[in-house]
C-alpha cells in the first residue's frame, strides 16, 4: 500500500469548501500542521471559540474525505478554537462549513473572557500530575496515586497528557491499538482496573513527534473528551513536564479539581517545582499539594537511610507557600524496577511500606479535592 503525504492530504483538504463558500479551508489557512503515522492522519481545524459547535459538521466534512483517500487507515480530526479567529470571521451564515482563521502556527493558547469550562460526561474530578521539571518521577508518581485512589475504593482513569514522551503504555505495560466507536470515540486501553489512554497507543514508540501548539491542544483534548471513559470517580491526568503548550491547554480549557506537584528535595527542582505552581495559581486552578519524590535512599542491605538529594525541601517550600504537604516517597531499587517492568508498586506490592506512603497520599488528594469547590477559569472553547 502507497503511503499517503502530507501534499496529498492538504490537496484533497482543498475540496473542503470554507464558510464563505467562496474558498476552501486550505486556502483560508485553517489546517494546522498535519501528521501522519501509520497511515492514520492527524490534523486540526481553527475556528473561532463561539462558533465551534455550529460549525462540527466542517470537521465531519474533513474527516471523511480524508478517510477515503487510498492509503489512510483512519483519521482524527478536531476543532481547535481560536479567540482571534473571531474578530475576522464572516457572519454566520445557513452553511455546515466553518470559519476564517490565521494559520495555526501560534506557541500559546490565547485566553479568552472568564466562561465556564466543559466537563467530561461520567467523569467526576479530573486531576492533574504536574512538575516543573524533568526527571523528578513524576509519571511515577501518578500512576501509583491512581493506583492509590483506586485502592482506597475508586474507579479511576489515567490521562497521558505528555505528547511528546508518553510513558504510560510502558509503565502499565500496555500494548497494542484502541478500538473506536464508529470511528470516532476511541475506547481507552485498561490494566490493573485503570481505564488508560495516550498518545503512545496511537503512535509508534520511535515516531518523532513534531508538532506545533495548535495539534498538541487538539491531540490532548481529543485524547479527553471522544474517549468513552465510562462512569469514573477521578482521572488522573500526567501531565508534560513544565509549563508549556500542554499545560496550559489543560489548565485552561478542563474543569480540574486541582494540581498535584511532585518535586524532588534539592534546591533546583524546588525552584523549577514554584513555576509549576504559579502557572496553576494564575488560571486559578488549586494546588491539592506537593510530594517531595526521591526524598530518602535506605540501603536494601543495611536498611541505612541516605537523604541523596537532601531532604524536606519540598516540605518547607509547602508551608512556605501554604499548601498541604502530601508526603515523602522515599527512592528504592524496587520502585525503579516495578516502572521499568510495568508493575507499578501499588499494584504489585500493595502491603509494601511504599505502597502505603502511595496510599496514604491518595487519600490527602482526595481528601483535598473534597474540600474545594471547582471553579470557573479562564477556558477557550473547545468542542
Amino acid at each position: 500500500m502507497t503511503e499517503v503525504t502530507k501534499e496529498q492530504v492538504l490537496e484533497t483538504l482543498k475540496t473542503v469548501r470554507g464558510p464563505d463558500l467562496e474558498h476552501n479551508i486550505v486556502e483560508l489557512g485553517m489546517v494546522s500542521d498535519v501528521f501522519i503515522s501509520d497511515g492514520k492522519v492527524y490534523f486540526s481545524i481553527t475556528v473561532p471559540a463561539e462558533r465551534a459547535k455550529e460549525l462540527e459538521p466542517l470537521r465531519l466534512a474533513a474527516e471523511r474525505v480524508i478517510k477515503e483517500m487510498p492509503g489512510v487507515k483512519g483519521a482524527l480530526v478536531a476543532l481547535t478554537a481560536d479567540k482571534k479567529a473571531a474578530a475576522n470571521a464572516p457572519a454566520a451564515r445557513p452553511a455546515p462549513q466553518a470559519d476564517h482563521s490565521h494559520h495555526g502556527h501560534s506557541h500559546a493558547p490565547q485566553l479568552p473572557p472568564r466562561t465556564a469550562k466543559i466537563g467530561v460526561p461520567g467523569i467526576g474530578a479530573i486531576i492533574a500530575v504536574a512538575s516543573g521539571k524533568g526527571g523528578v518521577g513524576k509519571s511515577t508518581t501518578a500512576v501509583n496515586l491512581a493506583l492509590g485512589l483506586q485502592a482506597n475504593g475508586l474507579r479511576v482513569g489515567i490521562l497521558d497528557a505528555d505528547i511528546y514522551g508518553p510513558s504510560m503504555p510502558r509503565l502499565l505495560k500496555i500494548s497494542g491499538r484502541p478500538t473506536q466507536i464508529d470511528g470516532r470515540i476511541i475506547n481507552p486501553m485498561e490494566n490493573y482496573g485503570l481505564k488508560v489512554m495516550s498518545m503512545g497507543f496511537l503512535v509508534d514508540e520511535e515516531t518523532a513527534m513534531i508538532w506545533r501548539g495548535p495539534m498538541v491542544q487538539s491531540a490532548l483534548l481529543q485524547m479527553l473528551r471522544e474517549v468513552a471513559w465510562g462512569e469514573l470517580d477521578v482521572l488522573v491526568v500526567d501531565m508534560p513536564p513544565g509549563t508549556g503548550d500542554a499545560q496550559l491547554t489543560m489548565a485552561q480549557q478542563v474543569p480540574l479539581a486541582g494540581a498535584v506537584i511532585v518535586s524532588t528535595p534539592q534546591d533546583l527542582a524546588l525552584i523549577d517545582a514554584r513555576k509549576g505552581l504559579n502557572m496553576f495559581r494564575k488560571v486559578e486552578v488549586p494546588v491539592l499539594g506537593i510530594v517531595e519524590n526521591m526524598s530518602y535512599f535506605v540501603a536494601p542491605d543495611t536498611g541505612t537511610r541516605y537523604d541523596i538529594f537532601g531532604h524536606g525541601g519540598a516540605r518547607k517550600e509547602a508551608e512556605r507557600i501554604g499548601v498541604p504537604f502530601l508526603g515523602e516517597v522515599p527512592l528504592t531499587m524496587n520502585i525503579r524496577e516495578t516502572s521499568d517492568a510495568g508493575t507499578p508498586l501499588v499494584a504489585s506490592d500493595p502491603n509494601g511500606i511504599v505502597a502505603g506512603i502511595y496510599r496514604a497520599i491518595a487519600a490527602k488528594v482526595w481528601e483535598q479535592v473534597g474540600e474545594r469547590p471547582q471553579r470557573a477559569a479562564p477556558a477557550i472553547v473547545f468542542e
